[in-house]
């Protein structure tokens, strides 16, 4: 088949402490050259899978590199692709699944020291304002949409359209509401005389840093497989392919794969044990021998300690635990 084109993700998501994209495709099985966190090269090559070509992308231009059909598949967060979708009337990206990491909020931010706390109390408080509302972030489409949607700004200015400005680029008719993009590190244009910043973030901590709360939240968001409207055919069957391979290794992080010894004698009261317990995926696997028989159970990890405990009783011996790597129901 005609190879598939593979975008990447370049910052966060391929970053060891949040998303580390590269060894959830190790862990899926992929031999993957150059795309070490850190050492991401524009190319990369998936050296045991001759049908994907891969390269890496940034997650604000993969939606558009996926509606040009540049791409056909990508791993970007949900954000990103809404905000690339707020102005088109048909969906061009699909969503083959969510792969449950790098998961983040849009919000709303002000000062600290602000004496509103929610979108409407802030437009009602800027209502004899006299000069232009700034709000600065990366989401300039999701912003404006939210913005219109909230009822202190329609109380304010009905249906008209907040300003955007992307560069050069200007874009509605309300100047009392200006909606500038950003380049990152949004949280930084408070000080420098901003009135509100729309930013994503997941612990919270620079937003605290720069003295700012939140007041709303516009959506929450994580990362995804998608594909765009040139993945079609023998191309979504393998897009699917991907995604089966991502997530059981997903899933898997959320597994231990347990072996114990027990006396043969104990051996139906410990399954039936275990089963009825809910500590095991399907059924324990025994491997019966002279006097003991060998238990294997796959068990989520919040349940193993409660396990460990119950076993132990029951006079497991030889007990090893270990990480699993795939797991694909």
């Amino acid at each position: 088949m005609e190879k598939i084109i593979l975008g990447l993700p370049k910052g966060s998501l391929n970053n060891v402490n949040r998303g580390n994209t590269y060894q959830l495709f190790v862990d899926a099985g992929y031999e993957v050259r150059g795309y070490e966190p850190g050492k991401e090269e524009n190319e990369m090559d998936i050296t045991n899978d001759s049908e994907i070509k891969s390269y890496l992308t940034r997650p604000q231009s993969a939606p558009v590199e996926l509606n040009r059909q540049m791409l056909d598949l990508a791993i970007i967060g949900e954000d990103w692709v809404r905000e690339e979708s707020v102005n088109t009337h048909d969906e061009l990206i699909t969503k083959i699944g969510d792969l449950d990491y790098g998961q983040t909020r849009l919000i709303v931010a002000v000062p600290n020291e602000s004496p509103y706390d929610s979108l409407t109390e802030f437009f009602q408080a800027n209502a004899d304002k006299k000069t232009p509302i700034l709000c600065f972030t990366e989401y300039p489409n999701l912003t404006r949409q939210f913005f219109m949607e909230n009822d202190g700004y329609q109380e304010l200015f009905g249906d008209s359209v907040p300003l955007v400005q992307v560069r050069g680029l200007w874009d509605g008719e309300n100047e009392m509401v200006q909606i500038i993009n950003s380049d990152g590190a949004t949280e930084v244009y408070i000080a420098k005389g901003a009135d509100l910043i729309v930013d994503n973030t997941q612990t919270g901590s620079s937003l605290r840093k720069a003295g700012l709360k939140i007041i709303d939240t516009i959506m929450e968001s994580s990362a995804g497989l998608y594909a765009g409207p040139s993945c079609t055919g023998q191309k979504m069957e393998k897009a699917q392919m991907i995604f089966d391979q991502l997530f059981g290794a997903i899933k898997a992080r959320k597994f231990f794969d347990v072996k114990f010894n027990i006396a043969n004698h104990r051996v139906e009261d410990t399954t039936e044990f275990l089963v009825s317990n809910g500590y095991c995926s399907d059924e324990p696997t025994v491997t019966k021998g002279k006097s003991f028989s060998q238990i294997n159970v796959l068990i989520t990890k919040n349940k193993f300690p409660e396990m460990l405990k119950e076993i132990k009783i029951l006079g497991a011996s030889a007990i090893v635990r270990e990480n699993v790597k795939q797991y694909v129901k």
